[in-house]
């Protein structure tokens, strides 16, 4: 949500821009130039890494004492055509962690939410380019283990993914 936030405020300063008396007292190849790096700009405000604010936040949680859950945790090392479902494994394993952060009243439940919320947002915009290979495992094959190796190996994969 954060993301989608930051896109919609730069959205709306653009729109400003563009219906400003400014915009139309300059000539013709000075609004072309203004419109082309307005639309250029939104795409790399975001970042270079859809996962960005996941990783952001998985370091907020990553030294929380209040969290004591074991998880299906995918290995790092896994194939890359596997990617895609290893993403979807933590995430699930994310609302674990939500379900585990409301039952005890945890500090950082906020941020987890966050995680899950961005992850699955994100998760959902490629749900119609995803192919998954039929050697890929199922969330609950991997080994379980306890939440600092769980977050861990989730940071090595995004971060994996984001470069």
């Amino acid at each position: 949500q954060k993301t989608h936030l930051k896109s919609v405020c730069l959205q709306y300063q653009l729109y400003l821009l563009l219906n400003s008396h400014f915009f139309f007292l300059l000539k013709n190849e000075m609004r072309l130039i203004i419109f082309f790096l307005c639309a250029y700009l939104p795409k790399t405000a975001a970042g270079h890494c859809k996962w960005a604010e996941v990783l952001k936040d998985l370091e907020q949680i990553k030294t929380s004492k209040d969290i004591d859950v074991s998880l299906y945790t995918a290995n790092t090392d896994e194939d890359v055509k596997c990617q895609e479902p290893i993403m979807r494994c933590f995430f699930l394993e994310m609302k674990v962690i939500v379900q585990e952060c409301y039952i005890k009243n945890c500090s950082k439940t906020q941020d987890v939410l966050n995680i899950w919320k961005n992850g699955n947002a994100s998760l959902e915009n490629n749900k119609s380019n995803s192919t998954t290979s039929a050697k890929c495992k199922e969330c609950e094959e991997y080994e379980e283990k306890n939440f600092t190796e769980f977050i861990q190996s989730f940071v090595k994969v995004i971060q994996r993914e984001c470069r």
